[in-house]
C-alpha cells in the first residue's frame, strides 16, 4: 500500500493542499519558464519550481504536467513522485503549484513522443526524427494552491 502525506492549508483566502513531503526547500523558487528554457542548467539538482498544473493523472494522481500556464499547447514538464510514495488529486489541472524535486533532462524517442502528444503532452524541442527532449521532475513534495 502506497502512504501519502496530505495536509490543508489556507494562504490569503486560497486553499492549499501538501502532498508527500511539501516544499522545505528555502531556495528562492524557479519559474517553470525558465526551468524549460535553459534544463541542462538545472539538471541533477534540486529546486522549487513554480507553474501551473496543465494536467495530472485522471486515474490515481500519480504524476502532472508543469507548465506556465493551464492553456493546452504551451510546453511544460512532466512531474514524477518519488518512490511512487505520494500521489495529488486527479482533478489538479488547474492549480497552482510549488515542486521540489530533482530536475532530469531525457531525449525521448519518436514513438514515444507520439504516443504522450495523444495525451496531451506538448514538446518545446524535437528532434527532425520526431525524438523530442523531455523535462522531467521527480518530486519529493508539491503544495497545490486554488
Amino acid at each position: 500500500m502506497v502512504g501519502g502525506l496530505l495536509a490543508i492549508s489556507t494562504v490569503a483566502g486560497a486553499a492549499v493542499t501538501k502532498h508527500g513531503a511539501g516544499v522545505a526547500l528555502k531556495a528562492a523558487p524557479v519559474k517553470v519558464a525558465a526551468l524549460l528554457a535553459k534544463p541542462e542548467g538545472y539538471e541533477g539538482k534540486t529546486v522549487v519550481v513554480e507553474g501551473m498544473v496543465r494536467a495530472a493523472c485522471t486515474r490515481k494522481g500519480c504524476w502532472m504536467e508543469l507548465a506556465p500556464s493551464a492553456e493546452k499547447g504551451t510546453a511544460g514538464c512532466r512531474v514524477t513522485f518519488k518512490d511512487y510514495g505520494f500521489f495529488v488529486p486527479t482533478d489538479a489541472a488547474g492549480a497552482k503549484a510549488r515542486v521540489e524535486g530533482v530536475v532530469g533532462v531525457k531525449t525521448i524517442a519518436a514513438a514515444e513522443v507520439a504516443h504522450l502528444e495523444g495525451e496531451g503532452a506538448v514538446f518545446g524541442k524535437k528532434g527532425k526524427d520526431g525524438s523530442a527532449q523531455e523535462v522531467r521532475i521527480v518530486a519529493t513534495g508539491v503544495e497545490l494552491e486554488r
